[in-house]
């Protein structure tokens, strides 16, 4: 995708493929130190398993949405007088936010570093659910953050991140935006709970009923040799 910036009066045309191409050719040239092995584990996937960082990224991603789900169904039963009742959403918010941030991250990491081709032993229909559920599971992230975003501005005020900064209310006083963010916002939690809990379902039916990599790559574990192929 070509995109243009207005720079200094001049149109310079940006091919961010290219540039996604460059920083990880960079980082295996001038930052060899960084894809040194941790064990029988690399920073960056490889065509058999998944590198640290995408690892890292993944438990990260998977660990603060839990989180926050959790965290944002407790909040619903708090009451004015709770010790809790400015502070929870205080946090809930600004985790909220820097989730944001890392999604990004690992969508570009994603785009420079693509992942490991599926296991020999993964059926069709297995592949076709797994990209489903993945494919749903980030969508609907995308959607839970905006009508979050859309409760918090409901009143006109930003939303303070950590204390860090304030992030501006672009959109408020739309008829019953909080309760009608706030349906949405609920019940698309639930989902990716749901979602979720079938993502990992499908992970352990993997790796104790089939007995493959799928899991053990996700963990960074040492592979089965007889499906390193």
């Amino acid at each position: 995708m070509v995109r243009s910036v207005l720079l200094d009066q001049s149109v310079l045309l940006i091919d961010w493929n290219h540039i996604l191409r460059f920083l990880s050719d960079w980082f295996d040239v001038r930052m060899p130190s960084l894809n040194c092995r941790m064990g029988d584990m690399q920073l960056k996937n490889t065509s058999l398993t998944y590198g640290w960082i995408a690892i890292g990224f993944h438990w990260l991603v998977a660990v603060t949405v839990i989180g926050l789900a959790v965290l944002g169904l407790w909040m619903t039963d708090l009451t004015y007088y709770s010790p809790y009742y400015r502070s929870a959403p205080f946090w809930h918010k600004s985790i909220g936010v820097s989730l944001v941030l890392v999604l990004l991250l690992r969508l570009i990491w994603r785009w420079c570093n693509p992942r490991p081709a599926h296991i020999a032993a993964h059926k069709g229909w297995e592949k076709r659910l797994a990209g489903l559920v993945h494919g749903l599971l980030y969508l609907l992230l995308v959607v839970i953050v905006i009508s979050g975003y859309l409760i918090s501005t409901a009143n006109g005020q930003g939303i303070d991140v950590f204390g860090w900064f304030t992030l501006p209310a672009l959109v408020s006083g739309l008829p019953e935006q909080a309760d009608r963010a706030g349906f949405v916002h609920y019940w698309l939690a639930i989902t990716v709970l749901v979602l979720a809990g079938i993502h990992a379902l499908g992970a352990l039916k993997h790796h104790f009923i089939d007995r493959d990599n799928t899991l053990r790559r996700m963990l960074g574990l040492r592979l089965h040799s007889s499906e390193e192929h």
